[in-house]
């Protein structure tokens, strides 16, 4: 996938079409669908693939996975706001040449019908198409936990990426949420949701060992959700990711925090250089960034790299 031009127009044009109908960008959610959309079902799917082309040459992946149980439930309608400003910083800035952004959400699949939703890696608007498919469940377990390791099992065994493949540039995924993870990957989920059979559980820190060879992997906590000031919560994913994990203290924030998170690691701008950018584009993001950013640019890293992985400029570490 990931073929086609962004257009703000058509999306502009989109959002005015929903407007006088009255229609919601989540349309599918809102009609209150219990199941998760067939575009989005991870189950028996091989790979979700982010592919070179004549259209785009250097594809980068970026993978934008959420949460969308209980206090969580916004993020997709913040992201989806706020697409043309995180296209229009990755590539009208020049963050990145060809970006192929895919969503995803993630729930609990212990309780909930929708555990996991998996779009495809897009470079035009049906990334928006893809947003907009989700379910917005609302659920969750109610024990500060949801199934972020199934989601980090299917990014790192199920997808197919020519940056990392073709250039060993490993690609971007970002997980937006405010609990912990489960310990193991379990294989009875990963059966029931997604359709592998494993022959045992897998301990989380195996499989982030695993992503972690294709993705740079950051953790997103916004103020404001229901665990955003659990210091277990933030303890907990310092541990598995040290640096990469994000405080923002505002949700409106996301897109320009992934945006200059993208251009950091490609070393396409320093802190100071994106902020500005921030400033030109009107945005009022500027001072929430930078205290998300800040560990970031100063490239204190808390993790090991581990053999045969470099740190660019920026301080974050790319292979």
């Amino acid at each position: 996938m990931g073929s086609g031009i962004w257009s703000t127009d058509v999306y502009t044009a989109a959002e005015h079409l929903r407007a006088a109908r009255g229609a919601s960008a989540f349309a599918y959610s809102d009609s209150g669908a219990r199941t998760v959309h067939e575009s989005l079902d991870p189950h028996g799917v091989t790979v979700r693939e982010s592919r070179d082309s004549d259209e785009h040459p250097t594809s980068l992946a970026v993978a934008v996975l959420f949460d969308v149980t209980g206090s969580m439930g916004d993020v997709p309608r913040v992201l989806q706001s706020k697409l043309p400003d995180l296209l229009g910083l990755l590539l009208r800035k020049g963050y990145a040449t060809d970006p192929q952004i895919l969503f995803g959400a993630i729930g609990d699949a212990t309780c909930d019908r929708a555990p996991l939703q998996i779009g495809q890696f897009e470079s035009d608007n049906r990334m928006d198409e893809h947003l907009g498919n989700i379910l917005l469940e609302g659920g969750g377990g109610g024990q500060m936990s949801e199934s972020y390791e199934l989601a980090m099992y299917f990014m790192a065994r199920h997808t197919s990426i020519d940056c990392f493949e073709k250039r060993g540039r490993r690609g971007y995924l970002f997980i937006i949420g405010d609990e912990l993870p489960y310990p193991n990957v379990s294989r009875r989920q990963v059966c029931a949701v997604i359709g592998d059979r494993l022959d045992r559980d897998i301990p989380i820190t195996d499989i982030i060992t695993e992503l972690t060879r294709k993705y740079d992997v950051y953790y997103i906590i916004p103020a404001g959700t229901y665990h955003a000031g659990e210091g277990g919560v933030l303890r907990r994913w310092r541990e598995l990711l040290g640096q990469n994990v994000l405080e923002l203290d505002d949700l409106g924030m996301v897109c320009e925090t992934i945006a200059l998170t993208v251009g950091l690691g490609e070393d396409a701008i320093g802190l100071d250089e994106g902020l500005s950018d921030l400033g030109e584009l009107g945005s009022d993001a500027g001072a929430s960034v930078s205290r998300a950013l800040a560990r970031l640019d100063r490239g204190a890293l808390v993790v090991d790299d581990g053999p045969g992985l470099e740190r660019g400029e920026s301080g974050v570490t790319r292979l």
